[in-house]
């Protein structure tokens, strides 16, 4: 519908002969108040700084010039200083109805970004330590705007990059030798900084069922680094799944210093002048990007700090072809990202390809307080724990409940709450409600001849139906803006428009022509509920 009226207001505009830079865009949005229509458009206020007139004039000049279907819009008014107010025909709810439940599975499916390559990096958690509640976020978020595309018809690789060298991956190697050691009954200390959770034991046991005492004597931790990369990575893939997130690719860091990448990097810089050396360190000059200081890129030690690398990677990501790369970064990097976007920049890229999402992090509350955590000194809660305590489904909704940008609170005792209260049952009790409704219909019906739609005239039934046919709206809505809790707030909505829909009209015991309407009604509404749990990677159980 949105398409729709902006090609016919696009029509009536051409009696202003503007040019497409004084054109606005035609926004189109629900009003706040339902007494004030079904779609409004401020178009005739954007226009009127253009056309020096006042925007309530505006407004009646288009409106008089509008040609619409009288199928699809019964009545268009003008409110307030200027805005158009547009009515849904009630033809119009019926069709879409119908088309509903003929897309099924596919309602809700757009072609707007078809023939668009996304790749979209998220996790990218060094082989350190198992998944945390810290990086749990990050996964879910990038996952459900990754199907958020690919419901806009994008085609959408997944890709997890890490680093298995550096001083962590030292660290791990040292932390697994030490309780190696110690599994053998001999006296070893952690190195500085070590880690120190359970799972570098389990680790060492492995080793010690597989190598007996054959390292004792191996002051390379090199064994033991690679043992530790090995389950580690098999341990945080086998979360990710569990978590009904599955990755296309994994780009190991190291690839950029084998094939060159890193040097080419360097070596530009520094004919364009924007690397140089000083006090031992070489310095990218990101004050000609607008920064008040410049930035190490390799430090006096010949390490290179994580921006080099990132931009090597990111020229990797744009030179496969892809239209666009998101990249999924917790608060911490919010100061830094600039600078990897500054060097693609710098190489020649076009910088708007990249798209980075920033989220705040997590607080896990637990008894009503917050629990710290720490991944060397194994105070954390892995995502597996929290799964095991309130369920992948659970873990999943509560991650995606609020915008990216807002700090979140995951409260456990809440999560675990059984019943309505619990936002996730919410939604699944209501698709299970539903079912339990259309097999009582079955079972009670044989519906023969076509549904009558038009029967659908109670104002809560018409209020259910424009909310179920916003579905597709709300997808490129929540695609465009990469906040999947609208995809949530939409779904609620839904839920409670139902909840009213059922308690002012009755579906069994009416007459048949009646019933038969009001369960394509509610089928419709079961199908959005289930695409829409579908996109936020979650279950739409029939029964519960």
């Amino acid at each position: 519908m949105k398409d729709y009226l902006r090609s016919i207001l696009r029509s009536a505009l051409k009696q202003f002969d503007l040019s497409e830079e004084e054109l606005p865009d035609i926004q189109i949005e629900k009003p706040n108040q339902p007494g004030h229509g079904d779609s409004a458009s401020n178009i005739a206020l954007n226009l009127s700084s253009v056309l020096k007139t006042n925007p309530r004039s505006i407004a009646e000049e288009i409106v008089q010039k509008l040609e619409y279907d009288p199928k699809k819009i019964k009545a268009v008014e003008i409110a307030g200083p200027g805005f158009i107010n547009f009515r849904y025909a009630e033809d119009y709810l019926y069709d879409e109805l119908q088309h509903v439940l003929k897309q099924g599975r596919d309602f809700g499916k757009t072609a707007t970004l078809s023939g668009n390559r996304i790749l979209i990096e998220f996790v990218s958690a060094n082989p350190t330590g198992p998944l945390t509640v810290g990086h749990g976020r990050n996964a879910v978020l990038g996952d459900t705007v990754a199907r958020l595309l690919e419901w806009t018809g994008a085609e959408v690789d997944r890709e997890y990059y890490f680093n298995n060298a550096g001083r962590q991956m030292r660290i791990l190697g040292q932390s697994v030798r030490a309780r190696y050691l110690q599994e053998l009954g001999r006296e070893a200390a952690l190195p500085e900084d070590g880690y120190e959770g359970e799972y570098i034991s389990e680790i060492a046991r492995s080793l010690v069922e597989e190598h007996g005492e054959s390292l004792l004597n191996v002051d390379d931790t090199t064994a033991f680094k690679e043992k530790a990369e090995q389950l580690i990575f098999e341990e945080i893939q086998a979360t990710l799944q569990r978590m009904n997130i599955r990755m296309d690719s994994f780009f190991n860091e190291q690839e950029v210093y084998d094939d060159g990448s890193i040097e080419k990097v360097i070596e530009t810089f520094r004919k364009q002048d924007l690397a140089y050396d000083k006090d031992g360190a070489t310095w990218f000059r990101t004050t000609r990007f607008g920064k008040d200081k410049d930035t190490v890129l390799i430090k006096s030690s010949g390490e290179p700090t994580y921006r080099l690398p990132d931009i090597a990677y990111h020229a990797n990501k744009l030179d496969r072809g892809y239209n666009q790369c998101i990249d999924v970064f917790g608060a911490d990097h919010i100061d830094t990202y600039p600078d990897v976007l500054s060097g693609i920049e710098a190489l020649g890229y076009d910088r708007s390809r990249v798209d980075v999402i920033v989220y705040q992090f997590v607080t896990i509350v637990k008894e009503g307080k917050p629990f710290k955590m720490s991944t060397r000194k194994a105070n954390f809660i892995t995502l597996d724990e929290l799964m095991d305590e309130v369920g992948p489904d659970i873990t999943r909704f509560f991650f995606l409940m609020r915008a990216p940008n807002t700090h979140l609170e995951f409260d456990v005792a809440e999560a675990k709450a059984e019943g309505e209260k619990n936002p996730v049952f919410y939604l699944q009790y209501a698709h299970a409600r539903i079912h339990s409704i259309l097999r009582k219909v079955e079972q009670e019906y044989a519906f023969e001849d076509a549904p009558e739609l038009e029967r659908l005239t109670h104002e809560s039934e018409k209020k259910l139906i424009k909310s179920i046919i916003r579905f597709p709206e709300m997808i490129q809505s929540a695609a465009e803006s990469r906040e999947p809790h609208r995809m949530i707030n939409y779904l609620d909505d839904l839920a409670s428009h139902f909840t009213s829909f059922y308690h002012d009209c009755r579906i069994l015991g009416e007459k048949e022509q009646l019933v038969q309407a009001r369960t394509v009604l509610a089928e419709a509404t079961a199908r959005v509920l289930a695409n829409g749990l579908t996109i936020l990677g979650i279950s739409a159980p029939e029964q519960m």
